[in-house]
């Protein structure tokens, strides 16, 4: 990896991308710093920490600390991840949306312009609901319409700033420009949660229990970085054979080839619609001032990811258990809308591909479900496991982190997507000087 970067280095074009990429990543991380005028930064953290629970750690990691501290970039790309997911769940309920996903690249285009609207409204109803709720809990100095639209639109212009820098770096610069800006706010919650967990189990001990407790947490996560690059990288290659068949008068084809199948197809979408399913409760009683009692509290505690894994609340095992099923059937879901094994079938049937001891069309497709079933539960349980080892320690040790198991997959897949991406960038520029001389 670090090779591969000094060598970018070395070309002029590449480097240019990624000063530029650099530069806007600075813009970023300054917006993140600048407070929105007339507001009680910590009665709004209060209140956001009331509302929502154990997932604003969550939030505040996507965010780099910005959803805290409510500054003009808070909502940061969230508006834009949530509307690429509607899209994507759309394109399957809409035909029209489907055959304009197909149509090239116009349509990659009308796609993208629809995201874009789509994450500006998303954008509104997510300001319009903490300007309110701001409003209700007296976080705002003069509560009046004028600061609730300052508030609406601040966060509402933000995030579409922030879209629009992640565009410019898709287009100027390295890797895809939001995932880049995710990266990038994730790593920079890192050294202030080390330095909690310093505080909490190295600082004040003596030296052998400092010992261990370093040993343990640099063991946890270099052990969760390499299961998540394995799983990231791990994939399982169905072997396709095409026939030979006559093109005028010489045999084409009979080459072979393979499917590649993701171990962890759905990525880290179940985590995130099944932590955002859990917290809905929450959010909606909070919100609207629904007033709860004892039983209603125990529920909500129940669906909190801060007492699961803890000795002194069993029955949040529910709510970890529903956690658990939550993933698993975001996770066939996601796959079955990404993945089509009837079209892939069919495909391979008309361009003359087999695959070996299968028979095409129905068999093939069967074969394929099969295949898809198996490696899905294996995937899904590895990122159970991966998103469940922040959460265990917490529960178990108060060890609370904004970084966990989602952010390591995220930061691993964006690195080597990255990286892959200068190599080819490097590869072509190769191809290029070779046949230019």
């Amino acid at each position: 990896m670090f090779k591969t970067l000094i060598n970018a280095f070395k070309v002029e074009q590449l480097r240019k991308r990624i000063f530029y990429t650099f530069w806007i990543v600075v813009i970023v991380r300054l917006g993140c710093q600048i407070p929105i005028p007339g507001i009680d930064v910590a009665q709004v953290k209060a209140y956001l920490e009331s509302v929502v629970g154990s997932s604003y750690s969550f939030i505040d990691s996507f965010t780099g600390g910005s959803f805290l501290s409510m500054s003009v970039f808070a909502l940061s790309v969230t508006p834009y991840i949530t509307a690429s997911i509607i899209m994507q769940l759309l394109t399957i309920a809409i035909p029209a949306l489907e055959e304009m996903q197909r149509d090239g690249e116009d349509g990659r285009k009308k796609m993208t312009q629809i995201t874009r609207y789509v994450s500006i409204g998303l954008a509104i109803i997510e300001s319009s609901g903490l300007a309110i709720g701001f409003s209700r809990q007296g976080a705002l100095g003069d509560v009046n319409a004028l600061t609730i639209a300052n508030i609406i639109f601040t966060l509402t212009a933000g995030s579409c700033i922030i879209m629009w820098l992640g565009e410019r770096i898709s287009d100027k610069g390295i890797g895809n420009g939001i995932s880049i800006i995710l990266l990038i706010n994730i790593v920079s919650r890192m050294p202030n949660d080390f330095s909690n967990l310093y505080t909490m189990f190295v600082k004040s001990k003596d030296l052998v229990q400092a010992i261990i407790a370093v040993v343990i947490i640099v063991a946890v996560v270099i052990g969760t970085t390499i299961l998540v690059i394995i799983l990231q990288d791990a994939e399982r290659r169905i072997p396709v054979q095409y026939s030979k068949k006559m093109q005028g008068r010489k045999m084409a084809g009979g080459q072979s080839s393979y499917i590649p199948l993701k171990v962890n197809t759905a990525g880290v979408i179940p985590i995130i619609f099944a932590a955002s399913l859990l917290s809905v409760p929450s959010i909606v009683i909070n919100l609207f001032n629904l007033g709860v009692g004892t039983t209603g509290q125990k529920i909500l505690q129940v669906f909190n990811q801060n007492y699961w894994f803890n000795p002194e609340y069993p029955k949040a095992s529910v709510g970890l258990i529903v956690y658990i099923a939550l993933n698993i059937i975001f996770a066939y879901f996601y796959t079955s809308i990404t993945f089509n094994p009837m079209e892939v079938a069919n495909n391979m049937k008309k361009s003359g591909g087999f695959i070996p001891g299968i028979r095409p069309g129905k068999p093939t497709q069967d074969y394929l479900n099969k295949i898809l079933n198996y490696i899905v539960l294996i995937g899904v349980i590895g990122l159970l496991i991966v998103a469940l080892i922040p959460i265990f320690f917490n529960g178990m040790f108060n060890a609370d982190v904004s970084f966990g198991g989602t952010s390591l997959i995220i930061i691993v897949g964006v690195i080597l997507e990255t990286m892959k991406q200068l190599e080819s960038q490097m590869l072509v520029r190769n191809y290029s000087g070779f046949l230019n001389n």
